[in-house]
C-alpha cells in the first residue's frame, strides 16, 4: 500500500524528460520492438501472417499487394497509411546493409512500391522472389516523426551503419 506522502511525491515528479540509458549492445532492438511494427510477422510455426497488413496476396509472380489495417495509430497519434509503408521502404533502401542479420533480407534491387490508395500498397519486383513475404518481416514501419527526427541515426551520423 502506498501512503499519501508517497503518492504526492509520485505526482510531483511526473514532469520533464525521461532519459533511458541501456548499455546493452542490442539496445537498438529494444527501441525498434517498442516503437515500430511490420507489415507481417512470423507466427509460432514460422508462417508469415499479417500484422499491419490486413491481408497480402500475389497479383502475379512479381507483384505483391498488401491491404493495410485502417484505424491504426502511432504513439504520437499519427494515423497509419500506405504512405508510412512507402516511407519506410524508401528510408531503408538508403542503407547498404539495413538489417543486422545480413543483406539476404533486403528486397531485390530494382524493387519498387506503389500506393494504390490510403490502405493498399503494391511491391513490384524485378523478378520472382519467393522470400519476399519473409523479407517484409524485417521492414520496420515507423511514424513520420521518427524518420524526420531520428531515422536510426543517419540524421545525426549520416549513415545507419556502424554506430551501434
Amino acid at each position: 500500500m502506498i501512503d499519501a506522502n508517497h503518492q504526492d511525491y509520485v505526482k510531483s515528479t511526473q514532469t520533464g524528460t525521461i532519459y533511458i540509458v541501456d548499455p546493452s549492445p542490442l539496445n537498438w532492438l529494444y527501441v525498434l520492438f517498442n516503437t515500430m511494427e511490420e507489415a507481417v510477422r512470423a507466427d509460432h510455426q514460422g508462417r508469415i501472417v499479417p500484422s499491419l497488413a490486413r491481408e497480402l496476396h500475389w497479383v502475379n509472380d512479381r507483384t505483391l499487394e498488401l491491404s493495410l489495417r485502417n484505424e491504426v495509430i502511432f504513439h504520437n497519434h499519427e494515423p497509419f497509411t500506405s504512405y508510412h509503408v512507402q516511407q519506410a521502404f524508401h528510408e531503408e533502401r538508403k542503407w547498404i546493409a539495413p538489417h543486422p542479420p545480413g543483406t539476404w533480407v533486403n528486397l531485390l534491387d530494382g524493387t519498387t512500391i506503389e500506393a494504390i490508395d490510403e490502405n493498399t500498397v503494391r511491391f513490384h519486383f524485378p523478378k520472382p522472389d519467393g522470400l519476399a513475404t519473409g523479407k517484409l518481416r524485417v521492414y520496420h514501419i515507423a511514424s513520420l516523426l521518427f524518420w524526420n527526427v531520428l531515422g536510426f541515426g543517419y540524421k545525426k551520423f549520416g549513415t545507419a551503419e556502424g554506430h551501434w
